[in-house]
């Protein structure tokens, strides 16, 4: 299973973010996807952030109040979000989602490009196909 890559596992491109996209826009995406949150990258892809639900949801309970949403995403993005690179083993990133708090992960290349998302269930899925395979 150590042979088995993140990069193999992964999910596509489905959702990221720009960092002068208005926050009214990027819960528009976020709503349209089944994801809790996803990169932000800048011109050429490189992952410069991470916005999630969570972060959002300050924004919009202050707009709800004062009648106005002027934020953008980097406003409100963490600014160093974790990624993981591609060549990871499956096993070693289910090693760290045990340790680590995010229950999903961009997955970069060596130049922080964004690749795609993995998240748990997708660790779960291919540990279940693996484990299969074998026994």
């Amino acid at each position: 299973m150590n042979n088995l890559q993140v990069e193999h596992c992964m999910l596509g491109k489905s959702i990221f973010f720009k960092k002068d996209m208005t926050i009214e826009t990027a819960v528009e995406k976020l709503l349209a996807d089944k994801h809790i949150g996803g990169p932000v990258v800048d011109d050429i892809g490189r992952v410069i952030g991470w916005l999630s639900e969570q972060d959002c949801l300050a924004k919009m309970l202050e707009a709800s109040y004062y009648c106005e949403l002027v934020a953008l995403v980097e406003d409100v993005m963490v600014k160093e979000p974790l990624t993981v690179p591609g060549t990871m083993s499956i096993v070693d990133l289910a090693q760290k989602m045990i340790v680590d708090k995010p229950k999903i992960y961009p997955v970069v290349n060596e130049e922080n490009i964004f690749l795609g998302l993995i998240a748990r269930k997708d660790v779960l899925a291919a540990m279940t196909k693996q484990i299969a395979k074998v026994c």
